[in-house]
């Protein structure tokens, strides 16, 4: 079943419309006709079940047919704050912790970071993101579609995180499995979490000692050196194993 997502206030009690790209994606590369069964999300948590009604040149009318539907969100809200890596590899960042369960991305501008990001740029390819973030929550069926959030500086992200539940930074020196069971272990449903990824090069010390005053516990994921693009979803998929039922 596919899934497609509309703005809350587009939903009513019966019926919801579909606007936007997606009216194409249905009529002319899906080629779904009335009747055919759909997946309706609002973005914010919320799904339904319904049915394809009437397919018009600019929108499409579902009539919703089943009650709200479980949400298939984690039992916790997990920010990412990815390093800047090279090339499109944070186009595969977002679209993989996307299907494993993020709740944000935020880009970060580390010392070790290759990529410059100047603002014109920058705005350009967080839009790009975000539409890469919402293609992902369909295909996972998601209730919520992740926000990749504009490029901060790593003062400017630990800021950010200042008020968060947990906060672990995956960490090439850091030893002992044993400490990142204990951290993943004390996670409670409903805790915000920020996860620091540093870019190829890693985090600099400075940057490791900053954190760490900050209330960021280093932690490793093995006796693997991990490349940036995988150690993000090294640990969504370690808090999904520890918390999801």
């Amino acid at each position: 079943m596919y899934q497609f997502f509309v703005e809350p206030e587009q939903i009513g009690p019966e019926w919801t419309t579909i606007t936007g790209p997606d009216v194409n994606h249905i009529r002319n590369v899906l080629r779904m006709k009335p009747g055919e069964a759909v997946r309706i999300s609002d973005g914010k948590g919320s799904c339904y079940d319904g049915t394809v009604d009437t397919l018009q040149s600019d929108e499409i009318i579902v009539r919703l047919t089943g009650e709200k539907m479980e949400s298939t969100e984690l039992p916790v809200e997990v920010v990412l704050f990815q390093g800047l890596p090279k090339s499109d590899k944070m186009e595969w960042i977002i679209q993989k912790n996307t299907e494993l369960g993020v709740g944000a991305i935020v880009p970060v501008a580390t010392s070790r970071a290759v990529v410059k990001l100047d603002e014109k740029k920058a705005d350009s390819k967080v839009k790009r993101w975000n539409g890469i973030a919402e293609a992902a929550a369909k295909q996972s069926k998601r209730t919520l579609i992740p926000e990749v959030r504009s490029v901060l500086s790593f003062k400017q992200a630990l800021l950010e995180s200042a008020t968060f539940d947990v906060k672990l930074m995956p960490y090439e020196n850091a030893e002992g499995m044993a400490f990142t069971r204990k951290c993943i272990g004390e996670i409670r449903p409903g805790a915000k979490v920020a996860v620091f990824i540093g870019p190829e090069g890693g985090f600099s010390e400075e940057e490791v000692k900053a954190a760490s005053e900050m209330g960021f516990l280093p932690i490793t994921l093995g006796r693997r050196i991990l490349r940036t693009e995988t150690a993000g979803m090294s640990v969504l998929s370690m808090i999904s194993y520890a918390l999801e039922n």
